[in-house]
């Protein structure tokens, strides 16, 4: 167990089917402060599920669960057993804006409740040692006013929560997909830096349309973290220079896109011979090429032929080749 405490000056989101522990591995190769998000995990699934979703690598560590719930008894419990499993944070999702998120009444709905999210906190912070986190909206439907944002804070902040990480868009739970509220309601930066500025005492980070590592930088001149998304994961190898430019880190190793990729041939092999499927790992590593020469020819080859039994590093070694090094 290593629950060391976590700096989020920079982090990248949980994104369902995406950031698995595969990816949490491949993306550690980048960085090593980065701090990474599980996908969301409901309480109903580490309860009572079948498979263990709490598994993960420790060199994946700074890690952190995102848990989906509401109900407080339930997200104690799951709490406790992930401080135990050793991630290094609790968040709970207060944005996912989906239906059938909305149907087991947790993900942005809850902004609706700030009463029962605070009671949620209390009670995982009641188990649990390590930071216990809110990622959620600026706000919901009709519900968008500064105000409703800062009574939100005011009420989960009495029990105790003292990070947020915001999606600087308000959430329309009713007519817009998904992917249609990743993108249509407006970003609204100057809205998270104002709860900055009035609540100086938290740790804010921003999230929501966030492309460069230039535009991470100017950020946190007004807080205290950004999170990146989508971006991170279409185009990795932007993550290469985050513990330089984001932490300071002076003493990191130039390493290439290659070098990456071969980094991982443990990995996906030792995976491999526990019944993993090649594709499950290399799926992740489709954008490390992203605007490069040979980009188009490499995702093709490892898109065609990553998905059978007889795929393996081999794949990947031909993958490479149309890329020149």
């Amino acid at each position: 167990m290593n629950n060391k405490p976590v700096n989020r000056r920079f982090s990248i989101a949980p994104m369902l089917d995406w950031t698995d522990r595969h990816c949490r591995t491949f993306h550690r190769q980048l960085t090593k402060n980065t701090v990474l998000y599980t996908e969301m995990v409901t309480t109903g699934a580490i309860l009572f599920g079948r498979g263990d979703y709490l598994h993960f690598n420790h060199h994946e560590q700074p890690v952190a669960l995102q848990l989906g719930g509401s109900d407080p008894e339930s997200l104690a419990k799951c709490a406790k057993l992930a401080q135990e499993r050793g991630y290094n944070e609790i968040n709970l999702n207060v944005g996912c804006p989906s239906d059938r998120v909305q149907n087991g009444r947790f993900g942005a709905c809850l902004m609706a409740e700030p009463t029962l999210v605070a009671d949620c906190v209390s009670a995982m912070k009641a188990q649990v040692d390590i930071p216990v986190t809110l990622k959620t909206r600026i706000g919901i439907d009709e519900q968008d006013s500064y105000e409703f944002l800062c009574e939100f804070i005011d009420i989960t902040h009495k029990v105790g929560c003292d990070d947020y990480i915001i999606h600087a868009r308000k959430a329309w739970l009713n007519g817009l997909s998904p992917k249609e509220n990743r993108e249509i309601p407006p970003l609204d930066y100057e809205r998270v830096y104002q709860l900055k500025k009035d609540y100086p005492h938290l740790d804010i980070s921003i999230n929501g349309g966030v492309k460069t590592l230039a535009e991470s930088i100017t950020h946190l001149d007004k807080i205290d973290g950004v999170m990146m998304g989508r971006e991170a994961y279409a185009n990795p190898f932007i993550l290469a220079q985050v513990d330089q430019l984001i932490y300071g880190d002076e003493a990191v190793n130039p390493i290439t896109r290659h070098q990456v990729v071969r980094n991982m041939y443990d990995y996906i092999e030792d995976e491999m011979s526990k019944g993993a499927n090649f594709w499950h790992v290399a799926r992740h590593m489709l954008g490390m090429f992203q605007g490069l020469p040979g980009a188009r020819s490499y995702r093709r080859h490892l898109s065609e032929n990553g998905h059978g039994k007889q795929a393996d590093i081999s794949t990947m070694e031909k993958a490479l080749s149309f890329v020149p090094e």
